[in-house]
């Protein structure tokens, strides 16, 4: 038996809304598209895309459920995460740069490493990536067939996917105005600190 084109179709229409759903990992790219641009964006989509590589390949040989199911573990990651996002809101909100005023100044420029090794900490910082890997990928693997090209077939197409929607993101807040983007930026950056309280309020189980 292997996975059947009926299956991974469902799986392509089920992860599609879920990526496009603004969460942290929008958020983040989408301020970085309204500050420096849609090349910068990039930097921070690959970011969020090599956290979860790390989060699929944890799931994928079976750490994930140990992380999952300690107790410890769970507390420590969930609140990391929730102090995280609120700190990248909390300075999103109270950002001065010229970049997101209506001024004809470029903002200051950032290298790309830094905004990726953002991104993969952003992500990491979110156990909810982890527990999307070990519990929504496996509905769609098929028992009988190999688990591990599956669950590659499956990881791959989410990357894929979720690769061009934060793309997508990302080139539209590069096209929104000065000003505009002052206000966005302010309402992303409300929406991080909601996330990271939500993320604090949840059951760690």
């Amino acid at each position: 038996m292997r996975m059947t084109l009926t299956t991974w179709l469902l799986f392509v229409l089920m992860e599609t809304p879920l990526c496009l759903t603004p969460g942290p990992a929008v958020l983040f790219v989408f301020a970085h598209g309204l500050r420096y641009g849609r090349v910068k964006a990039i930097w921070a989509n690959l970011g969020i895309l090599a956290g979860n590589a790390f989060y699929f390949i944890l799931s994928a040989t079976g750490l994930g459920m140990l992380v999952k199911a300690s107790h410890e573990a769970f507390l420590f990651v969930k609140w990391a995460g929730a102090a995280y996002l609120i700190f990248l809101g909390v300075r999103m909100m109270l950002s001065k740069s010229s970049a997101l005023e209506a001024s004809s100044a470029p903002p200051p420029d950032v290298h790309g490493a830094h905004i990726f090794g953002r991104g993969i900490l952003l992500q990491l910082a979110n156990p909810k990536a982890l527990i999307f890997f070990t519990a929504f990928l496996p509905q769609f693997v098929t028992p009988g067939a190999p688990i591990a090209r599956q669950m590659l077939i499956l990881g791959v197409t989410s990357t894929v996917l979720e690769f061009f929607i934060l793309a997508g993101y990302g080139w539209f807040a590069s096209r929104l105005s000065g000003r505009f983007a002052r206000y966005i930026n302010r309402t992303a950056g409300g929406m991080l600190v909601a996330c990271g309280a939500g993320l604090a309020l949840t059951s760690e189980r």
